[in-house]
């Protein structure tokens, strides 16, 4: 087992203003303490999210290697991993894109595989459900936002060994019964006590062009409990213990137990009429 502080930080996002939001990510970093240390940034953090159309997508766009995007690393705290989302542009295509930095530079980028409403009309879809990359952190699993709500993507992850899993969101706020989290965090919770994977969820808060947010932001425990929310800064922030070990008791182990032969479509019973 090992232990790493998480943070989910939901900076303040000015729509359109890449400047103004490169140096609020940057001044996040610099506040953050060394590492180990995971720090999530939401999802299109240096852009805002509601575009009018795919022309002002791509005047806010930037490559994964823009110096504008990657001379962040530099305010990455020594031994920590920042995980920041942005909108990329690549081949001529535009992504919901996460880049992964270290002090050292970029790890990865992770472009988001499921899209969310009118998103399908700005960005091409990523080629993979989530991804594991290997950081000072340990082995950290990326999505974004919409891709967690599909049950095989956290899986798919915790099974490729991810220790952790980063989750830059925006969730647009909906209806819900008083006293209830907000649906998708309802699914990270049961995603991530499903698989023991800690979960670290930064999610935007306030209202964008009459987008209302969720102001989801927490971090999920192994077990799938709550285990932090924001402060007064928009910064939830706590300790993990992390493993890779999945038992549950003397007789259970989460992914021991699994029985993948069962799980295929069973195209006797989807074409059963009577019992």
């Amino acid at each position: 087992m090992a232990t790493v502080r998480a943070s989910a930080v939901a900076i303040p996002i000015e729509f359109g203003n890449l400047a103004a939001n490169l140096a609020a990510i940057r001044a996040a970093l610099t506040r953050a303490e060394a590492g180990p240390h995971l720090i999530v940034f939401t999802e299109l953090a240096t852009s805002g999210y509601v575009f009018t159309d795919d022309n002002e997508a791509r005047s806010l766009a930037l490559s994964a290697d823009d110096p504008r995007l990657t001379s962040l690393a530099d305010a990455v705290p020594d031994g920590a991993v920042a995980v920041v989302g942005f909108c990329e542009q690549a081949d001529g295509a535009l992504y919901n894109s996460a880049l992964v930095l270290t002090r050292s530079g970029a790890l990865g980028c992770y472009r988001k595989s499921h899209l969310w409403d009118a998103e399908c009309r700005i960005f091409a879809t990523g080629g993979e459900a989530g991804t594991v990359l290997d950081t000072p952190v340990g082995r950290l699993g990326v999505a974004i936002c919409y891709d967690n709500e599909f049950p095989e993507v956290p899986r798919r992850l915790a099974l490729a060994g991810a220790e952790v899993l980063a989750l830059p969101s925006n969730w647009p706020l909906v209806q819900r019964p008083a006293g209830e989290h907000p649906p998708e965090l309802v699914q990270a919770m049961a995603a991530a006590r499903a698989s023991r994977l800690p979960t670290v969820i930064a999610d935007r808060h306030g209202v964008e062009r009459g987008v209302e947010w969720t102001g989801g932001t927490a971090i999920i425990s192994p077990d799938g409990w709550v285990c932090a929310t924001p402060d007064e800064h928009g910064v939830a922030s706590t300790v993990l213990t992390t493993t890779s070990d999945k038992s549950i008791g003397p007789y259970n182990d989460l992914f021991a137990d699994r029985r993948p032969e069962l799980y295929t479509p069973d195209y006797a019973l989807l074409n059963r009429t009577s019992y």
